[in-house]
């Protein structure tokens, strides 16, 4: 009998647009996440669900055995910056902004954080990205810092 590795380690993860600026109109917004979705099969990473908003992005994975955090986050920014401006998405030179979020979640908390991130467009219109973020940031007992 051969060893083999197991995990399930859900993340929720979150990041934003330079300076935050709300650069993905819908169509490419929509665009975006199509190529996340393929991106992240090509490189054998499990996302469950995502959503690209105007100035920010959720995701839902399952982190692999063979990466870590920090590289998850860099294939997804760094290849989907060069991808979108590749594609010419938007008007001028796009990036992402320097820092992100990464949440666990539970095997039990799955079907509510995808419930969460399929509704965004709801949530928005009660706080901007910024309460969001600070919100997940203090629900996780970390410190909040503005710069």
């Amino acid at each position: 009998m051969s060893l083999h590795s197991y995990s399930r380690v859900w993340l929720h993860l979150v990041w934003a647009t330079l300076e935050r600026r709300p650069l993905l109109a819908k169509p490419a917004a929509m665009k975006l996440s199509g190529y996340l979705t393929d991106y992240a099969k090509q490189k054998c990473i499990y996302m469950k669900i995502n959503f690209v908003n105007a100035d920010h992005v959720h995701a839902l994975i399952d982190l692999p055995t063979n990466l870590s955090i920090e590289e998850v986050m860099q294939l997804f920014k760094g290849g989907s910056s060069h991808w979108i401006n590749e594609s010419n998405l938007v008007a001028d030179k796009f990036g992402w902004g320097r820092g992100y979020g990464v949440f666990s979640v539970s095997e039990s908390g799955v079907a509510e954080v995808c419930a969460y991130i399929a509704n965004q467009e709801e949530h928005h219109r009660k706080r901007n990205f910024v309460e969001e973020l600070r919100l997940f940031v203090e629900r996780y007992g970390l410190e909040w810092r503005k710069d």
